[in-house]
């Protein structure tokens, strides 16, 4: 009997050991985002709470970073950092030190310029050490964020946009892009696009005045004319998402929901993973220092870490005590 039993044990190791493997191999492949491929899910990510603020630097603290953590590598494989500062330092100290599954696009943060030109350098620089000290973990470098669309209101001359990508290109080992709405990439994108390793555009159909019933189809269009300005170049949606509360002329009337968002959360990953195309998800978090309005209201989850309504079937020990967006009626 004994013989019998371990035998039956030993054949069912056999069987199971390619299994295992071939999980740890995928594990190990490493993100490139020079091929149009979809390698999982992908998020934005800035993990700041009540009190804490970026122009301020008051940061999460790495506790706090873990917590997230522990949230996100349960469904997503990647995330997206905005700047090379304490944020991103403590994020990649905890990936590393915690062995938590999650690769990251590291972010530079370029301010306007004239006048910014040091602290620019500065982020540059650190963006540079951080990427080639964390090679396990920086698949990307995304340099500066909206900085050339026509609406910014922290711009960066073109040329001087590609000198920052030229000298990031030569200091690290992993492709750089530069991160910004489909507006430029579509309209004044193709000098840029032949410096950069892969393009990675935004699109937010709800700013466009876009309800759910055409957000969906509004941001395939959207991608399509990218690609058509910026042809042989693959294409990374780098920010694209629904908030779940609106204020202002700028949406269409009570645009933002939680309902409307778990709709073009789902429709929009499925169409990702059918088509090849990396999508990290605009966003996380609830972002409180960005205010009461629109701005504050893009999280996945808000900013008590409670599940809102699009994560709560992937996330049922996080549901919600009380609301996570605010009503409508109570504006009234």
């Amino acid at each position: 009997m004994k013989t019998r039993i371990f035998f039956k044990y030993y054949l069912a190791v056999l069987i199971c050991i390619p299994a295992i493997l071939k999980c740890q191999k995928d594990d190990d492949t490493k993100i490139d985002l020079t091929q149009q491929q979809w390698f999982g899910n992908a998020i934005c990510y800035s993990g700041y709470r009540e009190g804490q603020n970026p122009d301020s630097n008051k940061c999460p603290s790495q506790a706090q970073i873990l917590e997230d953590f522990k949230i996100l590598q349960k469904h997503w494989i990647l995330i997206r950092t905005y700047g090379s500062d304490q944020h991103s330092r403590d994020i990649l100290e905890v990936i590393r030190r915690e062995k938590i599954h999650l690769d990251v696009m590291l972010g530079a943060w370029l301010s306007a310029e004239p006048g910014n030109e040091a602290n620019n350098a500065k982020q540059i620089a650190e963006c540079i050490r951080l990427a080639n000290e964390y090679k396990d973990i920086v698949i990307a470098v995304s340099v500066g964020n909206e900085i050339l669309v026509d609406w910014s209101d922290h711009k960066v001359p073109e040329d001087k946009v590609i000198q920052y990508v030229k000298q990031v290109k030569a200091a690290i080992h992993v492709p750089v892009t530069v991160d910004d709405d489909f507006m430029f990439w579509t309209k004044k994108g193709s000098k840029l696009a032949n410096e950069v390793d892969f393009v990675s555009t935004h699109m937010y159909p709800l700013w466009g005045k876009h309800d759910i019933d055409s957000g969906f189809a509004v941001t395939i269009r959207l991608f399509d004319m990218v690609k058509a300005a910026v042809p042989n170049k693959p294409i990374v949606i780098g920010e694209a998402g629904w908030a779940t509360y609106t204020v202002g002329n700028m949406n269409a009337p009570r645009a933002g929901d939680e309902k409307k968002q778990k709709h073009y959360f789902e429709e929009l990953n499925t169409w990702a993973q059918k088509n090849k195309v990396t999508l990290f998800f605009f966003e996380a978090f609830d972002e409180p220092w960005k205010g009461n309005g629109t701005e504050g209201h893009w999280g996945l989850f808000s900013v008590k870490r409670e599940a809102k309504l699009a994560m709560q079937r992937w996330y049922p020990e996080l549901m919600p005590s009380g609301p996570t967006s605010p009503s409508y009626e109570d504006k009234k």
